[in-house]
């Protein structure tokens, strides 16, 4: 049995649910579901992996070893090395492995791809760790999106890729009819893919924001080299090592994805986007970087860009004043803020809001919503597990700015404890309140655990401000609190026009934060937050050519 014949019920499955936007996960989120021997297994190989050379890539010839990762829940270097290579040889090697990897038919490389997510499964409770000691998250966090979140966005670009490269024909006979005879012409076309696909990943979502355009690129016939952010290797070095190891077994050159490492000080991502022979960029992170990337489009690369955003949220009325507060300090909290989909601005009107429990004033939606914020960061459980460490001093430093810039504080940020882990960096959210005139201060991304009530004249000035926020800057997430369908109506015209997504009325165990594969679209490519969203139609194209020929 082939590996496509091994696979092509899940893949079926995956396209279908590609179509029809409902729920579908191809791996449970839930841990039980791996078996009960898992988690001690993993939890053992992340701990002999530290202060090791990580040896499992098939990738020859390094010119040295090195690595500074540092768990933000330790403050000590994990001590795993890398292998580097020059990124002239990396190059060299993906070129060359492409002669070969282009030439595999797309079943072939669906089912090898397909099988490289399932080892990779045999890792999640690994990865899990890998990635908690790398960005911060908590453990359950670190499980669902590292493992079966982010196993199941490289699966849906994988369908979303097997669908676009079949559905056109591979070879037909044009017959076409001239009265006393016919023209007959032979047409065969091949999905040619655009070159050398370059991954650029962040800090702190090593895997779920890498393997999207990974997967699309491989499965459309393209090599990929993925760089990782030095501060989090760990992570998607176990799922390129899998991968690599399910090319070798199947007589495909292994360099068809290789791992390049650099570190903070000597970083090689500039040198990679100016090779001619790279021609796709993927890349998350900020829009300083980013916007750079973009602009390299004129020199002929194709470049899908996650960037930053400010996210904002609406409130013109609600049912529940306590289930929205709740819902929204849940969302700023998680993984304390350090989600590209986090909201930041909340536009409360000065003149409060309608309850089904009667009128709240502007200042009871604000006591509400900062309760609710100091519940969770008070909790001596709730804390360590949803606002979970800081991946870096940056963001420390940065809450510490903020806070300085002399705007009224609603509630300070302050370290909690963690039980566990006694030197976790930790810090619970910022919540400042301004003006509306204020927009030095809300209309750009600060990243982190940090939120803005901003008061407005009322509700439309709200939805007006923040679209114009949404139309300079970007955002990647938005939510809208209405009982008014006529308000909603207008709120998500006027969230389309300029290109974000909005979520109405959110309250329970679904958070403005969260975003589904094989149903919602991340990032919409409309706005400044991003030019690509995972997975659309469009994050496939691009990265191939349609090329026809006809024979007499």
């Amino acid at each position: 049995m082939s590996l496509f014949e091994k696979h092509q019920g899940a893949i079926e499955r995956a396209i279908q649910a590609n179509r029809e936007r409902v729920f579908y996960a191809h791996y449970p989120e839930n841990p039980k579901a791996y078996g009960e021997e898992a988690p001690a297994a993993g939890l053992h190989a992340f701990q002999v992996s530290m202060n090791t050379d990580f040896s499992e890539l098939l990738q020859q010839q390094p010119i040295r070893f090195e690595g500074e990762e540092v768990s933000p829940y330790l403050q000590t270097g994990l001590g795993i090395r890398y292998p580097v290579f020059a990124d002239k040889i990396v190059v060299m090697r993906a070129k060359e492995a492409m002669k070969q990897w282009r030439k595999v038919d797309v079943q072939t490389r669906a089912g090898i791809l397909v099988e490289s997510l399932e080892r990779m499964k045999n890792r999640f409770f690994e990865i899990a760790h890998a990635t908690q000691h790398t960005t911060g998250q908590s453990f359950m966090m670190s499980f669902q999106a590292s493992g079966p979140h982010a196993a199941d966005r490289a699966l849906e670009a994988i369908a979303m890729g097997y669908e676009e490269l079949t559905r056109f024909p591979q070879e037909v006979v044009w017959d076409k009819p001239m009265g006393k005879f016919n023209i007959q012409l032979r047409k065969t076309w091949r999905a040619v893919p655009k070159g050398v696909s370059l991954v650029i990943g962040c800090s702190t979502f090593p895997t779920w924001n890498t393997v999207p355009g990974m997967y699309a690129s491989l499965i459309t016939g393209n090599t990929v080299i993925v760089k990782p952010h030095p501060k989090a290797v760990l992570p998607i070095a176990i799922v390129i090592a899998e991968l690599q190891k399910v090319l070798a077994e199947n007589g495909i050159d292994p360099n068809t994805c290789q791992l390049a490492v650099d570190s903070s000080k000597f970083p090689i991502a500039k040198e990679f986007v100016a090779h001619p022979d790279v021609k796709l960029i993927d890349y998350t992170g900020n829009s300083v970087f980013g916007n750079w990337l973009e602009a390299q489009q004129i020199l002929g690369k194709e470049v899908f860009t996650e960037k930053a955003g400010v996210n904002p949220v609406v409130i013109e009325s609600v049912n529940d004043l306590k289930a929205v507060a709740d819902n929204l300090a849940f969302s700023l909290s998680l993984y304390a803020g350090q989600m590209c989909t986090a909201p930041q601005n909340f536009f409360i009107p000065a003149g409060g809001i309608q309850t089904a429990e009667g009128h709240k004033s502007y200042d009871e939606v604000v006591a509400a919503l900062t309760a609710a914020i100091e519940g969770i960061a008070s909790h001596p459980k709730m804390a360590p597990g949803v606002l979970a460490a800081l991946q870096n001093d940056q963001t420390a430093d940065r809450i510490k700015q903020v806070a300085g810039m002399g705007k009224k504080v609603l509630v300070g940020s302050h370290a909690f404890a963690n039980e566990e882990f006694a030197e976790a960096r930790t810090a619970s959210p910022l919540l400042l309140e301004v003006d509306a005139s204020d927009k030095a201060t809300y209309e750009k991304e600060l990243f982190g655990p940090i939120g803005i009530v901003i008061k407005t004249k009322d509700a439309a000035e709200g939805l007006q401000l923040a679209t114009e926020l949404v139309a300079a800057h970007g955002a990647i997430s938005c939510g809208v609190y209405s009982t008014d369908a006529t308000f909603c109506e207008q709120a998500a015209d006027a969230f389309a026009e300029v290109f974000v997504p909005v979520s109405f009325n959110l309250t329970g165990p679904i958070y403005l934060n969260q975003h589904a594969a094989f149903s919602d679209f991340h990032v919409t490519g409309g706005n400044a937050a991003g030019n690509a969203s995972f997975a659309d139609p469009n994050f496939i194209n691009r990265r191939f050519v349609w090329v026809g020929q006809r024979y007499a």
